[in-house]
Parts: structure tokens; C-alpha cells; sequence
């Protein structure tokens, strides 16, 4: 492994010129001979990256380019670069030499996990439906989707190929996706949130930061902050927030807003830092029917399984509280709950189970139909911005780019793709699908007739018709027309 072979050159260097400081890592007396070699050059022909590097606490405790580059003759990446190994990509496991807890922490996220999205449906999407195998590389002769490589993984990360010569597959390299499945067999970018090479810590807490990968139609996190209250308040006061402070605690070193890293990752006046990103989260709102997080953990064999979403949930109220009362956080969780429900039993729940019915009944393979598409973006695009809208107090994305549109679509195009589907198979030759299409109608006049749709047959129940007209005096008595 790339890092245990990399060990003994760097305690050499350790034993020789370090002293351990006060908080994590190690600081050095002076500048090491071999990096001083890289900064002669590189100060020339490198010279953004040497004002970055020099900008750095890593300059500052006289950690250079060798001691983060710095590789064994037979590691897999290794280049012989003038009169030195080294290789391009530095992994966390690299950076764990001197950072061990981040990584640990960033090794048991779903974060580090990114790039099993490789054999997901949504990456069929952007291989197969988007893509074609135009893309040739030494590493991929028989091509490779330009959709997949410059959109999928780009966020997600993807393997970086080694060539016979040393360098790097193009199709894979750059990239700084943030499960970046790394040479040396770690996961994982660090450089996805801390570019390089200031490695600046105000860059890390910025919302534009995260808003890199969590943006967009099916995940507008940097969207729904942005139009929440946080966010408004993030933006009218981004000059007292400190950013660069090296504590930086919420409620101690700036109370004006909180950001992303506030809320999922920095300290409190009670927890410390944290690099996995799902210890504050009670909702894993990815699937089509959220779930605890710490189910999806066990999925992935991650440490978080033993990590219940009450004990997340209440290191996010510790965030929550250092700028409001327990009763507005309890009341928070109320609503977000609530509409998670709602999603769940109104849409969720009854749109897979007809889904499922429907099976039997659709052409092979995913997406060669129509009614594909639109369950698929039922609960991965509408149903997923209602519940992240919720989860971050962004009332527009709830609503409008959220519940409403997951009802126009149930409603004006799920149900009669699906009502279609089963008409025009009760015809069928083939028993099994007129079987399949008869169970099928039979689950659609079910669905229909519960009490959360009834409404779509004109068949609302009474009392709260009532009510509902009531209301709609009321209204008219106080506005008028």
C-alpha cells in the first residue's frame, strides 16, 4: 500500500526536523531539502500555486510539496519527477500522516462513498441514456460515456487509471470527486472541500463550497439555503462570520448566521469537529421512501450503524440551539417530520407499489418507457427537493419545486400513463400480462379511493367539504373577490 511504504521516508523526515504543536499534525523546523528543490522551481513556473501554498498554515509549519507528494519507486502513481518520486495525487491517506482523525471520521461518511454511484441508476442514466461510447482512452479502448466522466464523476469521483507511462487516464484524471477511488486503494478527495493548495479552512465553511455537487434539480441544497432565512442572513452579514477564525465555534466566534459547515460539520460550544457529515442528520432523504440514517450506514457497512437518528438528531438541536429556544427547534422538527409523512403515505408508498405492479407490463430496459421518466422523477427530482426544502427551512423548494410538482405529475401524468398501461394489456394474448394488467387497474381504483387521493374522484368526504367551503367564505367575506 502506497501509504505504509510512504511511512518510513516521512518519520525520517519527522525524527529530523518536526516538533509535535499544540493541536493535531506536526510542525517542522525548517523547510526540508526536497521541498526547498521544488519551491525553486515551482515559484517560477508554478507561481499561483506557490502564492496558495504560501498562504497556507502548511507553509507557515513548513510542510512543502515533498512531504505531501512524496512517493515510494513502486507505488502504482509514482513519477520520477527530476531527482525525486512522487506522485500527483495526494489521497486522504496521505493526508492522514499527519490528519488521522479527519480521515477517519471522512472514511466512515457517505461523502467517502460517493463513487459507488458508478453502478447506480443514475449513472445508467448518464453511461447509457445520455451517453454513447464516443469517449476513447488508452484505459477505456472501448469507450466511455463524456456524459459520465464530466458529470457523475466529477462530484462523485471515479477509479483513476494509471497509464503504462506513469500518467494519468484522462478520462479519469482530473477529478477531484469527493468518493475518488484512489490509487493507493483509499476513497476519497480532500481536495473536493479544502482546494488545494492553500487547503484554506474559510473556503471549506463557505456554502459555495458545498453548493459545488449540492446544487441542481435533484439536490438544490445550495438553492434552499440560499432562499432560507439562514442563508438570507448568511448573505447580508458574510463580513462578521469570521470565516477564517482558526476555533471557529457557532454561538462563540460568530452569531450571524450559520453556513453548511456550521449546521453538519464545525464545532459547538459542546461537540468538536466533525468530517462525516451524517452525525447530524436524522433523515437519509436520498431513496425513494426516506430512511433513519443509520440504516443506510449499515447498507454501506459504514460505523454509523450503531449510531441512532436520535442521538444525530440531537447533535444537530446542540447546533440548532446556540442561536434559538428549544421550543422553536422542537416545533422545526415537528413540521419537517410532518412532511415527511405526508410524502411518504400520500405519494411514496402508493406511486412504488404501482410501480411495482406496473412491472410485468413495461418494455426492458429501465427508462425505454415514459412512465420510467416520470416516477423516476416523481420521488429522485420533486420528491427529494420537497423533503431536502423542508429539512432546510426553504419553503419554496417544499412547496413549489417540491409537493406541488410531485402532485401535478402523480396526478396529470403518473396516473394516466398508468390507467393507459393497464387498458390497453386487459386485451392481451398473454395471460400473465392481462393478469398483471388487471391487478394493476385493481390498485389504481384502491389508491384512488383512499382517503388521501378521493378528492381526484370528486368523492371528498363531506364534513370536509364543509369545512373547506366554510373556509373559502370566510375568506371571501374578509378579502372579497
Amino acid at each position: 500500500m502506497k501509504n505504509a511504504k510512504r511511512i518510513a521516508p516521512w518519520f525520517a523526515l519527522v525524527a529530523a526536523w518536526a516538533q509535535p504543536t499544540a493541536e493535531a499534525g506536526f510542525t517542522m523546523k525548517e523547510l526540508s531539502k526536497e521541498s526547498r528543490d521544488c519551491v525553486a522551481c515551482h515559484k517560477v513556473e508554478s507561481a499561483s500555486i506557490y502564492a496558495q501554498w504560501g498562504s497556507s498554515k502548511h507553509f507557515r509549519g513548513n510542510i512543502g510539496c515533498f512531504e505531501c507528494h512524496m512517493a515510494n519507486e513502486k507505488d502504482p502513481d509514482a513519477v520520477r519527477h527530476h531527482d525525486q518520486w512522487i506522485s500527483v495525487i495526494v489521497s486522504p491517506k496521505d493526508c492522514a500522516r499527519c490528519h488521522e482523525q479527519e480521515v477517519a471520521e471522512f472514511n466512515g461518511s457517505h461523502h467517502a462513498k460517493g463513487a459507488r454511484i458508478l453502478g447506480s441508476l443514475d449513472n445508467v442514466l448518464a453511461e447509457v441514456v445520455e451517453g454513447n461510447r464516443g469517449f476513447k482512452t488508452a484505459s477505456f479502448p472501448h469507450g466511455v460515456s463524456a456524459a459520465a466522466v464530466n458529470g457523475c464523476w466529477q462530484c462523485h469521483g471515479t477509479e483513476v487509471k494509471i497509464l503504462a507511462d506513469g500518467k494519468l487516464d484522462p478520462a479519469t484524471w482530473p477529478n477531484t470527486g469527493i468518493g475518488r477511488l484512489n490509487p493507493d486503494g483509499s476513497e476519497g478527495s480532500c481536495t473536493a472541500c479544502h482546494g488545494r493548495h492553500e487547503f484554506s479552512a474559510a473556503q471549506a465553511r463557505t456554502p459555495a463550497t458545498c453548493g459545488k455537487c449540492h446544487m441542481g434539480p435533484d439536490h438544490p441544497q445550495i438553492e434552499i439555503f440560499n432562499e432560507s432565512k439562514h442563508g438570507i442572513a448568511y448573505y447580508a452579514n458574510v463580513e462578521h462570520m469570521r470565516l477564517d477564525n482558526e476555533k471557529w465555534i457557532v454561538g462563540e466566534d460568530y452569531t450571524a448566521a450559520p453556513t453548511c459547515a456550521t449546521c453538519h460539520m464545525s464545532a459547538t460550544k459542546t461537540k468538536p469537529v466533525t468530517h462525516d457529515v451524517g452525525m447530524r442528520i436524522s433523515w437519509n432523504n436520498r431513496p425513494e421512501i426516506s430512511i433513519r440514517p443509520e440504516l443506510s450506514d449499515a447498507k454501506m457497512g459504514l460505523p454509523g450503524k450503531d449510531i441512532p437518528w436520535t442521538t444525530r438528531r440531537a447533535n444537530m438541536v446542540d447546533v440548532c440551539t446556540s442561536c434559538h429556544n428549544k421550543n422553536f427547534v422542537d416545533a422545526f422538527y415537528a413540521q419537517y417530520d410532518g412532511l415527511i409523512e405526508l410524502y411518504h403515505e400520500k405519494f411514496a408508498k402508493p406511486g412504488m407499489a404501482l410501480y411495482e405492479a406496473a412491472g410485468p407490463l413495461l418494455h426492458k430496459p429501465k427508462f425505454s418507457n415514459k412512465i420510467d421518466f416520470t416516477w423516476f422523477e416523481i420521488w429522485h427530482h420533486e420528491g427529494r427537493r420537497a423533503r431536502h426544502g423542508v429539512s432546510m427551512m426553504g419553503p419554496d423548494y417544499t412547496h413549489w419545486h417540491g409537493t406541488y410538482e410531485v402532485a401535478r405529475n402523480f396526478y396529470s401524468e403518473y396516473i394516466p400513463e398508468l390507467r393507459e398501461l393497464a387498458e390497453h394489456h386487459m386485451r392481451d394474448q398473454d395471460p400473465a400480462k392481462k393478469t398483471a394488467a388487471e391487478n394493476l387497474s385493481k390498485l389504481l381504483d384502491e389508491t384512488l379511493g383512499s382517503d388521501n387521493h378521493k378528492w381526484f374522484l370528486n368523492r371528498m368526504d363531506p364534513a370536509e367539504q364543509a369545512l373547506r367551503e366554510k373556509s373559502r367564505q370566510e375568506f371571501m367575506r374578509r378579502y372579497g373577490k
